[in-house]
């Protein structure tokens, strides 16, 4: 039993089934890059980071310099077998994080014509060639160039140290199949990559698909970045979709422990506001979680948890540290007991796309959301 009030249970099995899951979709001539910015999505980046690399990973990605860092002092730098462990920072880089790119081994992805000319100068001072992956804006309208292809050359022509490696873009909408949006990146992203070719600039890593390419089947290039499908998720698509090929499971369970269980009388008010007014007599029990621990304030009088094996109402407004929940189900439960926020219990499940739905979000920002103050337990 886990002695702590809230917490997550990480499976480490489960986050590498998914691995292995992903790296057989695609095949053996495609290199699967883990995702694992913002804490592994909130997963812990050392423990995933750890596994990932024993299960064959070769490249990691974060989004900032500090995150790459991390992960470096962690200990995250041999890959299995020779190889260096490559980390791949997709956020890019602001002038006083140069250093620490060279200093910790960091492979930035570089999204204008200007910062390809710092990363020479920096390369040049560092006495240390400097390999980068440019990033092509081919409509997300977000991080990445949009120079035309004659302007990327030219100053790929003028670097000295800094070596372009491999080029990427991010699509908009991969699981949309309303909308053109990632038809038309693709054709955007084909067309740099012809031009650059034509010229003899050929970079020996393409990218552009993360988990909702991958798992519809709009991959590119010879590299995928996995990050949502490592921690268990993929969006569910929208139009006519071709069949979702990721078999994925969620790797994270979050629970609670119940401080007080009472009786309340019909009529009686809960919570700030007031905002639930009881219409019979009931037995409510108030759960060691709140918002300040990643339990959305959106979820006050709509959200669900399960409580001995049931899914429960959250009544009342969730409060920083607290959440009050319905008990009339069971007379099992008490002070010290388990409820579940996310995961399974018995045949009950609630995982963050449900809770996304009624928060009015997004998975992602379920599982992100879920703060530091909130344990996290590893179990292989």
């Amino acid at each position: 039993m886990s002695p702590f009030r809230s917490f997550v249970v990480v499976s480490l099995n489960q986050i590498a089934r998914n691995y292995r899951n992903v790296c057989s979709v695609v095949g053996p001539q495609v290199e699967v890059v883990g995702v694992v910015k913002a804490d592994a999505y909130g997963h812990g980046a050392l423990e995933v980071a750890r596994v990932l690399v024993a299960e064959g990973a070769r490249w990691l990605a974060v989004s900032s310099v500090d995150e790459g860092v991390s992960l470096r002092c962690g200990g995250i730098r041999e890959a299995r077998g020779p190889d260096q462990l490559r980390i791949l920072v997709m956020g890019g880089f602001l002038s006083y994080e140069r250093r620490a790119l060279v200093e910790h081994d960091l492979t930035p992805v570089v999204h204008s014509l200007a910062q390809m000319r710092d990363l020479d100068r920096l390369a040049e001072a560092s006495q240390k060639p400097i390999a980068f992956h440019l990033k092509i804006d081919s409509g997300m309208g977000r991080l990445g160039t949009r120079a035309a292809s004659g302007e990327i050359l030219a100053t790929l022509a003028d670097l000295r140290c800094a070596r372009l490696e491999g080029l990427m873009t991010h699509f908009a909408s991969a699981a949309d199949y309303t909308s053109t949006q990632t038809d038309d990146q693709i054709a955007y992203f084909r067309t740099v990559c012809a031009d650059l070719r034509a010229a003899g600039v050929n970079a020996l890593r393409l990218h552009t698909s993360s988990t909702n390419a991958i798992g519809y089947g709009r991959t590119e290039g010879n590299m995928v970045r996995a990050g949502h499908a490592l921690y268990g998720y993929v969006s569910p698509a929208r139009g006519d979709a071709p069949r979702q090929r990721l078999s994925v499971k969620p790797a994270l369970t979050w629970k609670a422990r119940l401080l007080a269980v009472k009786e309340i009388p019909e009529g009686a008010l809960v919570g700030y506001g007031g905002t639930f007014r009881a219409p019979r007599t009931m037995r409510i029990g108030v759960v060691g979680a709140g918002y300040a621990d990643g339990m959305f304030h959106r979820l006050s009088n709509r959200g669900k948890v399960i409580a001995d094996g049931k899914l429960t109402s959250i009544l009342g407004t969730i409060s920083m540290d607290l959440t009050t929940i319905d008990l009339s189900h069971t007379n099992i439960l008490g002070p010290g007991d388990e409820v579940t926020l996310l995961g399974t219990e018995g045949d009950a499940r609630l995982d963050a796309q449900q809770i996304a739905r009624v928060a009015g979000t997004i998975s992602y920002n379920i599982l992100c959301s879920i703060s530091a103050r909130v344990k996290r337990v590893y179990q292989s």
